[in-house]
């Protein structure tokens, strides 16, 4: 299917001009009859063509024996019959000749082998008539802006919703509908949702790069159990990027017994927790731990006024807030730039028992007169320039008399200060809430949350404002292997595409060793050379620091027996003979393919310490230089590196370059070469070599 035949069919199905309900309801209770109600009670424009057999109309509306019998156009197809029923009713929405399905009903790949035959056979008829398919076992969609109600959510019992900038795609209908009420209880509106359901056709990167292009949306919130597609939903985030649309995701099955739930659930296996990390991070997306936060978040961010930098001013009445607020900032990576303690001072005037350069507690003072509260507030953002502003102002909200002193400070501040995010932190009533927001405040109850979201928020804004870049994939030839090579053989390849590594010959027997490191020179390094054997050390068969021809004899008898004896099976093809580097900081660069974003490659503390420590960072392949030392700043040991206590800074230019040319490596590869791994790769004061080399091949 060509990508114009794709993007029509996503137009068509948040888009449409007409549709018909197949399995469609008199009852406004029921799946078949919920969509036909929405659209009826929202006062859509588009066409609603009732299908069903047994009845002449449906909700006042004419009905239809079949799809194929409407007279009209039909531009989508909800499908809401039993599973039995659903391939008759694929048939008659394609003969109909229907752009889009939304297909509500259940009991397919997610039920068993059976109903994943119904669906493959439904996916062939679909393809055949170069539609589109959301579903099976899918909720639906919904486009607030056009008044398209392709859903049997819950949710809109409430009514109707409002018009709002907000995208929402969700691989699980169940928890979109509960986010979806979540969102609008916090006061934001939704311009399109989508659930996506068993994906057996479009899949939730699909719409979130749909909704990334789409004009009537500004963020973007995702909600995902799996991922099939890996490099679509890479396309779809740059995508997003590209467009400066923040992406608040949520991603459920972290840990492994969560990964199981998800792939039963979905009937899409979830992919590695590390690598999905990877991807989120690098793409610039806010990924979040719970539902609240990921509410909070995308709050911080729907007003469309995001924070130019990471700076927060807090202003509070408590001193305890203070301090569980300057533990958020910390925590949360967000800086709290000191006032000048002129400005203090003139705080200091009025209140005379105020303290702190940021936060500023002013104390219980302002309680019999609120605007002394809003002037203080006025100091501190006139002393310098902050990206964000959290005003703790207590049980204010709740008293109505409070609320009369200070919206007017509260409007003059938000005009004085258009640039910077200010949010009250308060308890109010609905009615005071929505006073407040609409001078231009967010509104939280918590403090710690508050500060949360406005540190996300700034690292949102922060990504939009950084360049967008492509990696190139260097013009390098494929290696053609039909097995694992042994470390010889992976060191010349890896060589041969720039990596360098200590000087080394391979030796059949002792009398070549010794001869090896004659020629070398002295100290030397004996490893076992066999493709079977990837650890070494773990089967004895590396010898260190051999100062002489007698001992690389002796080395050399005693690791071939071990490694003999501990991997019978193992085609041992001698020794490698390698100078002993002294100095440096034992380091990894990997990368492997993984079986749903492809080529990825990683960096960490190397040798035994790559177990032990699992101080390690991932990013997809290839990557840039400057990516390269990003990820080498952000492992938790980099003071090591750095120099700490005294040691000599490593070169950090050529472990970049080292991580380039491992990403490039692999990048350039077919699918037969899952994993290269040089560990360690020493990083010295100046350059850096490669000692231990393994490049694995499918068996």
């Amino acid at each position: 299917m060509n990508a114009e035949i794709r993007r029509a069919g996503l137009d068509a199905l948040f888009r449409p001009g007409s549709i018909a309900v197949i399995g469609a309801s008199d009852d406004p209770r029921k799946i078949g009859g919920r969509p036909i109600r929405y659209m009826l009670e929202a006062k859509s424009a588009v066409k609603v063509y009732p299908v069903n057999p047994t009845r002449s109309q449906v909700q006042g509306l004419t009905a239809y024996p079949t799809a194929a019998a409407i007279p009209d156009q039909v531009d989508q197809a909800i499908i809401a019959v039993p599973a039995r029923q659903a391939e008759a009713a694929v048939a008659d929405a394609c003969a109909a000749g229907v752009r889009s399905i939304v297909m509500f009903s259940a009991g397919f790949a997610e039920a068993g082998d059976e109903g994943a035959a119904a669906q493959t056979r439904i996916m062939k008829m679909i393809r055949d008539a170069g539609a589109r398919m959301i579903g099976p076992n899918a909720m639906g969609s919904f486009n607030t802006v056009d008044r398209v109600f392709s859903t049997f959510s819950t949710a809109m019992d409430r009514g109707t919703p409002a018009v709002g900038r907000v995208g929402m795609v969700s691989q699980s209908g169940a928890v979109g509908s509960y986010l979806q009420n979540l969102v609008i209880s916090r006061g934001m509106a939704i311009s399109k949702f989508v659930a996506t359901g068993n994906e057996a056709d479009v899949q939730a990167a699909e719409c979130l790069e749909w909704m990334a292009q789409d004009p009537d949306t500004d963020v973007l919130m995702l909600y995902m159990e799996g991922c099939r597609n890996g490099p679509a939903l890479i396309g779809a985030l740059r995508t997003a990027r590209r467009m400066k649309k923040p992406v608040i995701v949520f991603k459920a099955g972290r840990t492994e017994a969560g990964q199981t739930v998800a792939a039963s659930h979905t009937g899409a296996l979830a992919g590695s927790v590390q690598v999905f990390d990877a991807v989120l991070r690098e793409a610039g997306v806010y990924s979040c731990q719970t539902l609240t936060e990921m509410v909070d978040v995308t709050y911080a961010c729907a007003q469309g006024r995001l924070p130019v930098d990471k700076t927060l001013a807090i202003v509070t009445v408590s001193g305890g807030v203070g301090v569980m607020s300057t533990d958020a900032a910390m925590e949360a990576g967000i800086a709290l730039p000191p006032v000048s303690e002129a400005t203090l001072a003139e705080i200091q005037k009025e209140l005379p028992l105020a303290v702190g350069l940021n936060p500023v507690d002013t104390t219980a003072q302002t309680v019999g007169d609120r605007a002394m509260l809003t002037r203080a507030v006025e100091r501190v953002l006139r002393d310098r320039p902050f990206g964000s502003a959290m005003l703790f102002f207590a049980n204010a909200g709740r008293n109505a008399r409070d609320m009369e002193i200070l919206s007017g400070p509260l409007r003059a501040l938000r005009a004085e200060f258009p640039e910077t995010q200010l949010a009250l932190c308060v308890q109010t009533t609905p009615e005071f809430r929505s006073q407040i927001e609409e001078l231009g405040y967010l509104v939280f109850e918590d403090p710690v949350f508050c500060v949360k979201a406005l540190a996300a928020a700034a690292e949102l804004s922060a990504v939009r404002r950084r360049p967008l870049v492509t990696p190139q994939i260097e013009a390098l030839a494929p290696v053609v292997l039909t097995s694992s090579p042994d470390e010889a053989r992976s060191k010349e390849l890896l060589a041969a595409a720039g990596l360098h590594f200590a000087q080394e010959r391979v030796a059949a027997n002792a009398d070549e060793a010794a001869a090896a490191a004659e020629a070398m020179g002295y100290p030397v390094v004996l490893k076992v050379l066999s493709p079977q054997i990837a650890h070494k050390s773990e089967v004895g068969g590396v010898a260190l620091n051999l100062a002489d021809a007698t001992a690389v004899r002796a080395a050399f008898d005693r690791v071939v027996s071990n490694a003999a004896a501990a991997a019978p099976a193992a085609d041992i093809r001698g020794v490698t003979v390698a100078q002993m580097i002294r100095g440096g900081t034992q380091t990894i660069i990997g990368a492997h393919r993984d079986p749903t974003f492809g080529p990825v490659v990683m960096f960490g503390l190397g040798g035994i310490y790559t177990e032990v420590l699992k101080d390690t960072v991932l990013r997809t392949a290839p990557v840039t230089h400057e990516a390269a030392l990003e990820m080498i700043r952000s492992i938790r040991a980099f003071a090591i590196l750095d120099g700490a206590r005294g040691q000599e800074k490593a070169d950090l230019d050529a472990i970049a370059g080292a991580i380039v040319r491992v990403s490039q490596f692999i990048a350039a590869q077919g699918p037969e070469v899952e994993s290269v791994e040089i560990n360690p790769f020493i990083a010295l004061p100046e350059g850096g070599v490669g000692v231990d080399a393994l490049i694995q091949v499918k068996a």
